[in-house]
């Protein structure tokens, strides 16, 4: 899965083994470079009509 945009734009997540509904979930990613720093995570969410990228939704503590 290609990550798009925010702190993590352009890196790939593994997600090989995850269920469909896993993936359509989206995920909270922890990051050190986003808008809350150490602990912080990324809000990523599957891209409609392309489950192959995923669009940074914003930044949560």
């Amino acid at each position: 899965m290609e990550l798009v945009g925010g702190a993590l734009d352009g890196q790939l997540l593994d997600v090989t083994g995850w269920t469909t509904e896993q993936r359509s979930g989206g995920a909270l990613l922890i990051t050190e470079v986003g808008m809350y720093g150490a602990g912080g995570r990324a809000d990523y969410a599957q891209r409609p009509g392309d489950p192959d990228r995923w669009d940074w939704q914003g930044d949560v503590p």
